[in-house]
């Protein structure tokens, strides 16, 4: 059977195109190299719980189009991120508000606060910020950075906070309120049920084939279809021809415990150089869990290597010029589209990943 799309790749980028290929009348054929669907939001139940097996996924939007659009296949909670932060056993509420504050300096108004802030940045002699360690001291003051920023950002993208950009902390949430939901977004909340539900629901009646690694029969496969949503690394589909792109990795140890509360909250960062773990999921919290036993997840950031799953791009200079030149091969490509984190070595946030295959949608299915 040949068919109109076949979409490498079964999470939101390539489920969000299936599902909108289908509704037009298209006929589709999504593959995914993995045994499951959903990509890096795949999630898997173990004693009643909804497990987050990449890592947890908390979805935020502003974007009502989008929220219309995912909650036709699934029914949110009222979840809201709340993190803590665990630095040698002190622990500080997350974003840096009020409580945050008054828990580092004894600051009871916003006025101290905010002086407390200026304070240490005039004592830094910070008025350009020109990387991430003074970007950091610039909005929140010497005692937040060295306390609750440097470590935590060191481990997670393993260089020193010298020798990051400035702009990968800019939209770091700083409020002179009590108000501790991480996310200023109107949307907000966990699937119920789970992802893996709600991708499940975007691909029915869809052909699904899982294991099947598009790369190593691509000629068989281009043969199926006149066209190729792809959504995977973009620089082995060119064989690496003009380098590696760099990604951070996460890798997770994942246990189940034979009691109903480990530590009382969804995310606890821990923010301190010398606990090797960035931070400790307690998967039941997002979904208010009443379950007699939970299960954790010990996070722990990597340099990527061949092999690895890839999380984040490291988006600086170097990496920026080597995506530009697959970005150039892409565009010579005929009958493919390239999408998501991976196909756009993109940053994406859930909701982003969905509106822009929503919009290419809108191009390519009109």
């Amino acid at each position: 059977m040949k068919y109109d799309y076949l979409v490498v790749g079964s999470g939101l980028y390539g489920a969000v195109f299936a599902q909108q290929a289908k509704k037009a009348g298209k006929s589709v054929l999504v593959i995914d190299k993995r045994p499951n669907i959903a990509g890096n939001v795949y999630t898997e139940e173990m004693e009643g719980i909804n497990v987050h097996i990449y890592g947890a996924h908390i979805f935020h939007t502003n974007n009502k189009k989008v929220w219309d659009y995912i909650t036709q296949f699934a029914e949110f909670n009222r979840f809201t991120n709340s993190p803590v932060a665990n630095y040698h056993g002190e622990l500080y509420s997350l974003p840096f508000n009020m409580y945050t504050f008054n828990k580092m300096w004894g600051v009871v108004t916003p006025e101290e606060a905010a002086a407390k802030i200026e304070e240490q940045k005039q004592a830094a002699g910070i008025t350009e910020p020109k990387n991430l360690e003074e970007q950091a001291i610039s909005l929140v003051g010497t005692d937040i950075y060295e306390k609750l920023v440097k470590g935590y950002t060191e481990k997670q993208w393993g260089r020193p906070c010298t020798e990051l950009p400035s702009f990968i902390i800019k939209r770091l949430p700083v409020r002179l309120t009590f108000d501790n939901n991480y996310f200023n977004a109107l949307y907000q909340g966990i699937p119920i049920g789970g992802y893996t539900k709600m991708v499940a629901n975007m691909l029915e009646g869809i052909e699904v084939r899982l294991g099947e690694d598009y790369l190593a029969k691509k000629e068989e496969y281009d043969a199926m279809a006149d066209k190729v949503i792809y959504t995977g690394p973009i620089d082995a589909y060119f064989n690496y021809s003009a380098g590696t792109l760099e990604y951070r990795s996460v890798r997770f140890e994942t246990e189940v415990l034979d009691k109903p509360n480990f530590q009382g909250n969804a995310a606890v960062n821990y923010t301190d150089r010398e606990t090797p773990w960035t931070r400790i999921i307690e998967h039941k919290w997002f979904e208010f869990g009443t379950q007699p036993k939970t299960v954790i997840s010990r996070e722990y950031s990597s340099e990527w290597k061949p092999g690895d799953e890839p999380y984040y791009p490291v988006n600086d200079e170097k990496n920026g010029k080597v995506y530009e030149e697959y970005k150039k091969l892409a565009e010579g490509e005929k009958n493919i589209i390239f999408g998501g984190r991976l196909g756009e070595y993109k940053y994406y946030d859930m909701d982003a990943v969905i509106a822009s295959a929503l919009d290419m949608c809108e191009r390519e299915l009109a």
